[in-house]
């Protein structure tokens, strides 16, 4: 909801009557409203993150050296070893601003993430990464005196990330504690409620990252609701009352339901909302998927908002997944080749047949694919011709096969698919076209689900949403895993998959 433009300028072909906006109550005395103290929180926070960044940073250059000139790796690859910190002290300065720039440019410091630590782990990992080729490169092409040690730039980013995640850990384990975590919130009341509000204020209390705390509603010039708003939310007033209500309540941010006033009342709310300091945001009711990559473009000088580039249409994010893809395929087959191979024999003394099994399935954009199984059920289950989702107690599964779909067993071989490219390790459930055709005009945003590559295992079914279960709570969290998508989340959920064994798919 923190994706709209600023308050809009309003032109001078179309003034506004001040004696339209919303009175001040006379009986009152006012004093000139300011910034409240979540900006000020928010500006020395960032003041005492960034100076711990930079120590942190520069005690990892200083223990990259140490180990790299003071250690016995001193005589590795070196004409001359004895490299004293007054030569390389040069190479500790620039390496260490360069990577607080890329800290700085990746937005470590945004205030959104001190209470969203995985987002701040993806950022630190991102920043060495790019840092270890970038300092390399700055090295070879000002030809650094004495030669840069490529063993050291390696040490300064293992070392880097390591300190840095702990630091930010730390820093995190601080924040999150409500006295501090209060003081960072913004304090917002809506004009106007929807379904979509309640849907983003029941994620906070289901342990995401709060950043704003929802200190009521005010009703909107039609004096109409879409939806209740939750006990916690008390209507405040009306819209009339708005610039008191503002003054009185201390808001930080007002967030404005597009649809339940006309254009001209909301230009009047943003104006108001500038003259009062107060942060004026716009809830669009035309986007209600993938919120976070909703983008602001010029499009030959016209303001556009629509979806940009989610994290996974990012190259590097992209190239990342595959190469932990590759390596946890491989590493996959080769453990799990035993496991394979047995259960295999087993399926073939109950049932005569071929013992792997392949379905079509839809992946990327939409492409068709050849999805491999253990075979878990009879060889004709599907003699009908009639596709279909497992249910519990199906009584065409094999003996064997219940076994193996309670545990996962007969996904393994599916390693084989991420191997070739037509799955991930982590990512939505791929189903049967047969069944799409009914589920794309029934659910909305589902062939969402398809802008990334299907999965072996998922948010929805690390959640317990497999097999027979609700298709639109599914959706909903292979959109969310879609939108927040980061090399944590994917480590979260290949190891929650270990430990849950709800159902089958």
């Amino acid at each position: 909801m923190n994706c709209a433009p600023p308050a809009p300028i309003v032109e001078e072909s179309s003034p506004i009557d001040s004696t339209s906006l919303p009175p001040l109550d006379q009986s009152r005395s006012y004093s000139l409203r300011h910034r409240h103290r979540p900006w000020v929180a928010h500006q020395k926070l960032i003041a005492i993150s960034f100076l711990g960044d930079a120590a942190v940073v520069f005690i990892s250059m200083l223990i990259a050296y140490l180990v790299r000139f003071e250690s016995q790796l001193q005589y590795v690859g070196v004409d001359d070893p004895e490299i004293s910190l007054s030569a390389y002290a040069g190479h500790v300065l620039i390496g260490g601003g360069l990577m607080l720039a890329l800290l700085a440019n990746f937005r470590v410091h945004d205030p959104r993430n001190y209470l969203a630590i995985r987002r701040t782990f993806t950022v630190i990992v991102k920043t060495c990464a790019i840092w270890l080729v970038a300092f390399l490169g700055i090295a070879l092409i000002l030809k650094l005196d004495p030669a840069i040690s490529r063993a050291y730039c390696v040490l300064g980013s293992v070392t880097a990330i390591a300190l840095l995640c702990g630091w930010r850990w730390f820093l995190f384990c601080v924040l999150r504690r409500e006295s501090f975590a209060q003081a960072l919130r913004q304090k917002a009341v809506f004009v106007g409620w929807n379904a979509e509000c309640s849907r983003a204020i029941g994620r906070f209390s289901e342990g995401r990252s709060q950043q704003i705390d929802v200190h009521g509603v005010i009703l909107p010039p039609n004096g109409k609701l879409e939806s209740a708003p939750p006990s916690d939310a008390p209507v405040l007033g009306s819209y009339d009352d708005f610039r008191d209500i503002v003054r009185n309540s201390g808001a930080d941010l007002i967030m404005a339901v597009d649809g339940c006033m006309d254009r001209h009342e909301m230009l009047l709310l943003a104006e108001t909302c500038g003259k009062e300091f107060v942060d004026f945001k716009l809830v669009p009711s035309c986007f209600q998927i993938l919120v976070s990559g909703l983008q602001l473009e010029n499009f030959q000088g016209m303001p556009v908002l629509g979806i940009g580039k989610l994290p996974l249409h990012h190259a590097f994010n992209n190239a990342m997944k595959r190469g932990i893809d590759i390596i946890g395929a491989i590493f996959g087959l080769v453990l799990f080749a035993p496991v394979i191979a047995a259960f295999c024999a087993m399926v073939r003394m109950e049932s005569r047949g071929p013992v792997f099994y392949r379905q079509r399935r839809i992946g990327l954009n939409g492409r068709p694919f050849d999805i491999i199984k253990i075979r878990s059920m009879k060889v004709d289950a599907e003699s009908n011709g009639r596709p279909g989702w497992t249910v519990k107690d199906d009584p065409r599964r094999l003996k064997v096969g219940a076994f193996m779909r309670e545990w996962n067993i007969d996904e393994l071989p599916q390693f084989w698919n991420v191997l070739t490219g037509e799955m991930s390790l982590v990512g939505p459930r791929p189903e049967r076209p047969e069944l799409i055709e009914n589920f794309k005009e029934d659910i909305p945003h589902y062939n969402v689900r398809h802008n990334i590559k299907p999965g072996v295992t998922g948010w929805a079914q690390v959640n317990g949403l497999r097999g027979d279960t609700c298709l639109r709570e599914r959706v909903k969290f292979d959109l969310d895993y879609i939108e927040n998508w980061n090399v944590f989340l994917d480590l979260q959920i290949m190891m929650m998959t270990f430990f849950n064994r709800k159902g089958a798919c």
